[in-house]
């Protein structure tokens, strides 16, 4: 199990006159001063209802934690032993997390004004979505393939093995030839920035430990769906993702990691070529959903 001590929490018991907090903000971060730091400033503006911020250290060898407590007091900090995983580490963030809606977030995205916002009016508006994520750009401003449909084996195939066919199965899970200039129900939208009603989490459980790094953003939307929540793309909340990639070769340690995630993914849920699979298990709620991308 992960051992983390607290470096920073918050102060004792809510005050009477104090807000209740509307979204608990996580974020994960690993050996990534600079990021975290432009992450961590860019969220009063981003964010301007009532909120909490919790930091979990995954075993940072650098001067990540000294920078959080010097610079941003106000934010909970836990630091791990070790890199326990992502699934993990966001889990410790969740269990502290006292609001209405839980956000994780990567350490290397920057929030544009008001953009997270967007996403708690879309919760507080359409009562059955229970995870949605915004409209995700990279440093240059072109758009991030982030929401998708839910993998199979061919398209997953596609990005390691192309060909004709895996590529059009690629870019068909990816929505590539679909503009993200309109919110609609879709699959998932990946972990760099999921807002999660905290009664949908409840229902569904938290993330899935068994996964070191890979596959559990999908899993958990894939849940949110066979418990009749929804889950939407919200575009008019925007969010530069620059982009941190990992050492993440087909032969490193974090790459057997992530094949071993698929691996358990796709044997937790049953199917390898056929999304349609998924969904003939949904509740009828969801079924009659996949019909229509309209919210």
């Amino acid at each position: 199990p992960c051992i983390g001590r607290f470096v920073q929490r918050r102060a004792g018991r809510r005050l009477h006159n104090e807000p209740m907090i509307k979204v608990s903000v996580v974020i994960l971060t690993w050996n990534s001063v600079p990021e975290v730091g432009r992450c961590l400033a860019s969220l009063p503006n981003g964010l301007t209802f009532p909120h909490e911020v919790i930091v979990i250290d995954n075993g940072s060898q650098d001067e990540t934690v000294s920078m959080i407590t010097r610079q941003f007091p106000q934010t909970q900090l836990v630091k791990n032993d070790r890199n326990c995983g992502v699934a993990p580490a966001r889990n410790q963030g969740i269990r502290l997390a006292r609001g209405e809606y839980v956000l994780i977030l990567d350490d290397d995205t920057i929030i544009q004004p008001t953009a997270l916002d967007h996403l708690v009016r879309l919760l507080d508006t359409q009562p059955d979505v229970g995870l949605c994520g915004p409209k995700l750009i990279d440093a240059d401003g072109q758009l991030c393939l982030s929401c998708r449909l839910f993998p199979t084996l061919l398209d997953k195939l596609g990005r390691r093995f192309p060909s004709a066919l895996t590529r059009n199965a690629a870019r068909e899970a990816e929505l590539a030839d679909w503009a993200h200039d309109t919110t609609r129900r879709v699959d998932y939208v990946i972990g760099a920035c999921q807002m999660i009603r905290r009664t949908a989490l409840t229902e569904v459980g938290l993330l899935d430990e068994n996964i070191f790094y890979g596959p559990e953003d999908i899993d958990l939307c894939l849940r949110m769906y066979q418990a009749g929540w929804r889950v939407v793309y919200h575009p008019q909340a925007s969010v530069t993702h620059a982009e941190r990639r990992m050492a993440r070769s087909a032969l490193s340690r974090l790459g057997w990691k992530h094949v071993g995630g698929l691996i358990y993914y796709f044997w937790k849920h049953k199917y390898l070529f056929s999304r349609q699979t998924l969904y003939a298990r949904f509740p009828e709620s969801c079924k009659s959903c996949h019909m229509s991308d309209a919210l």
